[in-house]
């Protein structure tokens, strides 16, 4: 089937179901579908709408439909010297470019080369009524309102179905080393801001609950240049490879311990991880922190809250807990009216981030 029978395809089960008052569960590649709230509704499968449809690495974007898999990105950039720089999880390989926009999921670079929905230039989306709608392009540019490709992202499709993306992208660095550093988690930050300071070119810092781990990427010289500066034990280049792939993707050995759940805190710069209980795995130096055990629910958002920040329950369930942090009232209020105006009829994704406004 072409693609363009396929969005049409597509298309007719959504205005189908929205005839019928039925709810649909978007399914790429499922790789994520342990993510958010349990969905019960009859599957619109998009995985199979797949394919780069043009990519210029001289204006640094790519433009993919939601179901091509990110590996598949990966090597053609690659080719090219490029990158997608959020290092979306790939999830042992079965990562999609929609899941990837969709989910909002960035890996250790986040904090140095941007996000998920720093590098989402536009969309084309199949909204609740049954339209394809197109946002934005294939340029960098911003424009005036509402930007309608970044709500969507991290939206888990509780707003359409994603059909197609547009990225930027960004140039691979000339080189990398890994740092191994024997030095508290409540350091991460600050040794992080210093050595931004000083010229250095972070792009990933860790602390696994005995180390910190930093990742330096930029030309040779700089990088260098930092090893020196910085000091502590170089990590073998394939050995770094493997660590960094294991904490983007979750195959990190901290991700398989134990059946507790997995708490992920989204926090402000400069927070102790010492505020939080149980085993931890610190990331984007301090600013997302991994807690996996059995804990108050309400407790840790509220210290997490306290903190500035907030905590989801990212994979796992306890009894009576919702896997995102609750929205305060003003933000259910906007995030209602979004629903409404994509979503009126409650048709995708019911109940994925939030129950009790997604439900119809």
């Amino acid at each position: 089937m072409s693609a363009q029978d396929l969005s049409e395809s597509l298309r007719e089960q959504v205005a189908g179901a929205r005839a019928e008052a039925r709810s649909l569960r978007i399914v790429g590649t499922d790789s994520k579908a342990f993510y958010g709230n349990p969905v019960d509704a009859a599957p619109l499968a998009v995985g199979g709408h797949t394919g780069i449809t043009n990519y210029e690495p001289t204006e640094l974007v790519l433009t993919a439909r939601a179901g091509t898999p990110l590996g598949e990105v990966e090597t053609a950039l690659a080719d090219k010297g490029q990158m997608l720089p959020f290092e979306p999880p790939q999830f042992a390989g079965k990562g999609s470019v929609g899941g990837a926009v969709a989910a909002g999921l960035s890996g250790p670079r986040r904090p140095y080369a941007g996000s998920v929905r720093d590098m989402v230039l536009g969309l084309k989306l199949l909204n609740g009524r049954a339209e394809v709608m197109q946002f934005g392009g294939e340029v960098m540019k911003n424009v005036a309102g509402y930007d309608a490709s970044r709500l969507n992202t991290g939206a888990l499709g509780t707003l359409g179905a994603i059909l197609e993306v547009s990225l930027k992208v960004l140039p691979r660095p000339q080189a990398d080393a890994t740092l191994v550093l024997e030095r508290p988690a409540s350091e991460c930050y600050a040794a992080s801001e210093t050595w931004l300071r000083a010229g250095r070119p972070v792009s990933a810092l860790i602390h696994d609950g005995t180390r910190m781990i930093v990742r330096l990427s930029g030309t040779h010289s700089a990088v260098s240049d930092a090893v020196q500066d910085i000091g502590g034990e170089a990590m073998a280049a394939d050995a770094a490879a493997a660590l960094w792939t294991s904490v983007r993707d979750h195959t990190h050995p901290f991700f398989a311990e134990g059946d507790a759940p997995l708490w992920r805190l989204s926090l402000p710069p400069g927070v102790d991880p010492a505020s939080f209980p149980g085993p931890q795995l610190v990331d984007w130096a301090g600013q997302q922190i991994w807690v996996r055990a059995v804990v108050d629910a309400a407790q840790l958002r509220e210290a997490a809250a306290n903190a500035g920040g907030s905590a989801t329950l990212f994979h796992g369930r306890q009894a009576g807990v919702g896997a995102f942090h609750p929205l305060d009232p003003v933000k259910a209020r906007l995030y209602q009216g979004l629903k409404d105006a994509f979503d009126p009829d409650g048709i995708f994704n019911p109940g994925r981030l939030y129950p009790a406004l997604e439900e119809h």
